[in-house]
């Protein structure tokens, strides 16, 4: 009786490993989308990375994830390391505007086609698609929410810029003075970059506020960096300072409903990364996107007012 159970519980265990054997393969068999950003640290890549993993993965592919920490070099290895794996497309966003270009046509030279978010290339033509968030429209509707917040009355203001080899950050501290420099009752005494760094923005908004005692508002290129002057500005124990954002990120949001920040410019970062997948898709199942390559997705402005419908980089209702 003993050696039946034996004999029983091995059989057993031999179609469980068969089986588990099978349902690998099949897994295996499965067409790959390769994702890349930035960083999974930051909420903001980690939110692009998700969506756009969870719809491939609902729409049956295999996925595989990762950062090229803004390094053009890894991120050259990663495009490699995809091309070598014989995926079926990949999601990217990029590590520079040219630094990307080589590393965008091999991927493409190869037969994989590219679907580029958040951030585009100087060149037309290698990718199926650049999917991005108007960056000029959102800083434009944040500035003029920072000046309508200052009032008629005016006064001096600081900017925290982005790090200055970004085209992102050159484009929003362009759309900023674009509204900005028409108000002639506003003076920008002082422009600091944080490097989009929270830490950085801290610091650099102390010594502002050391030297400039009147500031009446600081305009940040993004949300981390207006958390760190909103930080700063507590500690100083000062009040009614206007302070704005730009991504639309869940703590700015938090910032933003306790009465922190004043506002922030939400990109559409989820719904970016599923658009991508979704043409991914199309493009391989039928050789066109139906779109055309560059595509342009509107920001939209976040304040007390409406700060409940916007929830982890996208509209919610």
């Amino acid at each position: 009786m003993r050696d039946r159970m034996s004999i029983l519980a091995a059989t057993a265990a031999c179609l469980l490993l068969l089986a588990s054997a099978a349902c690998h393969r099949a897994a295996m068999s499965r067409p790959l989308i390769v994702i890349l950003v930035p960083s999974q640290d930051n909420p903001f890549f980690k939110a692009e990375a998700d969506a756009a993993a969870a719809r491939a993965q609902s729409l049956g592919y295999r996925v595989r994830v990762d950062a090229h920490e803004d390094d053009a070099y890894r991120q050259d290895n990663l495009i490699d390391a995809a091309i070598a794996s014989n995926a079926a497309a990949i999601v990217l966003d990029n590590a520079g505007a040219d630094s990307s270009i080589a590393a965008v046509r091999r991927a493409t030279q190869a037969g994989i086609p590219c679907f580029l978010i958040d951030r585009e290339i100087e060149a037309d033509g290698i990718a199926k698609a650049q999917i991005i968030a108007d960056n000029d429209q959102g800083a434009r509707i944040v500035a003029q929410e920072f000046a309508r917040a200052i009032g008629s009355q005016g006064g001096d203001y600081a900017e925290l810029l982005g790090r200055e080899s970004d085209t992102n950050a050159q484009i929003r501290t362009s759309a900023f003075h674009a509204v900005l420099d028409l108000q002639p009752n506003l003076h920008r005494v002082a422009a600091q970059s944080a490097n989009w760094s929270q830490a950085e923005a801290f610091q650099k908004t102390e010594t502002m506020l050391q030297a400039h005692a009147n500031l009446r508002g600081i305009i940040a290129g993004n949300d981390t960096m207006a958390l760190g002057a909103s930080a700063a500005v507590k500690t100083s124990a000062l009040s009614g300072m206007v302070i704005t954002g730009l991504d639309g990120s869940p703590d700015a949001i938090a910032a933003i409903r306790s009465g922190a920040l004043r506002a922030t410019s939400l990109q559409p970062a989820v719904l970016i990364a599923r658009m991508a997948v979704d043409e991914a898709d199309r493009f391989l199942h039928s050789g066109s996107t139906g779109k055309p390559e560059r595509q342009i997705i509107p920001c939209d402005l976040v304040t007390q007012q409406n700060a409940s419908d916007y929830r982890d980089f996208e509209k919610v209702r």
